[in-house]
């Protein structure tokens, strides 16, 4: 298996402003909330869907494992409003000045689906340079035939669409196929939370459930990686033994119980 390799998840919460922005003015003298319920209400009258489109999806976590010779390290950009100014756009550039500094392998379950849809919006939204990202061989010849933009290419490696086939229908959860293959999966919320759960002020609980999704990620990525033949049966084992024990290191309380729930 070839290092270095990003793994990446986000957690998003509906952009209120954008949706003023784009109403014009009608909601003033609304509340967040108001403004947000408003919307839902609109969307069931008219029989859309209650999940907003990517480019009201306001990034508010992105988690990472990043791999490479010297180790494993779990990392999290978190936007904290500081003065209740949000920084989005912030977040997501440091997301891809990672991606411009180590050129690594990404990947992702469903990161092509919505994962990177969305911060592609949001990016532009916020003026975020990402030049390696976007580069389709105009810079670098290699990257003509593997980019980080082409479906079919590994550069970024959307487990989920791979192991479909690229058929939607043949989709899995990340949560299912975790436990299926004896990983914890979910801890402590699902997608369906993380706006209440911020409305709480609980960005912290977030940041910690994001991760433990993003780790069920690597480690079905080290599942792939041994069935395609990027890794041995002992490389596997060792690969997920030393996981175990960079876990074991971080002292923080959610990666105890995701342990407690490995054994």
């Amino acid at each position: 298996m070839a290092w270095p390799v990003l793994v990446f998840d986000i957690e998003t919460i509906p952009d209120v402003a954008g949706l003023r922005a784009l109403r014009g003015g009608a909601d003033d003298g609304l509340t967040d909330a108001e403004v947000y319920a408003r919307e839902l209400a609109e969307r069931a009258e008219g029989g859309k869907s209650d999940f907003m489109p990517h480019y009201l999806q306001r990034v508010l976590v992105i988690s990472c494992v990043f791999r490479n010779a010297d180790g494993l390290r779990v990392h999290s950009f978190v936007d904290r409003e500081p003065e209740g100014i949000s920084q989005e756009g912030k977040l997501i550039q440091t997301f891809f000045n990672s991606v411009e500094k180590h050129v690594p392998q990404l990947v992702s379950w469903n990161g092509g689906g919505f994962d990177l849809p969305v911060l592609h919006y949001r990016g532009l939204r916020h003026g975020v340079v990402a030049n390696k990202y976007w580069d389709l061989g105009e810079d670098d010849r290699e990257f003509k035939w593997n980019n980080y933009i082409g479906r079919y290419h590994m550069r970024h490696l959307d487990l989920m669409d791979v192991l479909a086939m690229y058929q939607p229908r043949a989709n899995a959860p990340l949560d299912a196929m975790a436990k299926l293959c004896g990983f914890p999966g979910k801890l402590g919320m699902d997608g369906s939370a993380v706006y209440p759960a911020y409305l709480q002020g609980q960005v912290d609980d977030i940041r910690r459930y994001c991760e433990t999704d993003v780790m069920n990620t690597y480690l079905l990525y080290c599942r792939f990686q041994k069935m395609r033949g990027g890794f041995t049966d002992a490389e596997y084992e060792r690969e997920i033994e030393f996981v175990k024990k960079t876990l074991e290191g971080i002292t923080e309380p959610h990666w105890a119980e995701y342990l407690q729930a490995w054994k």
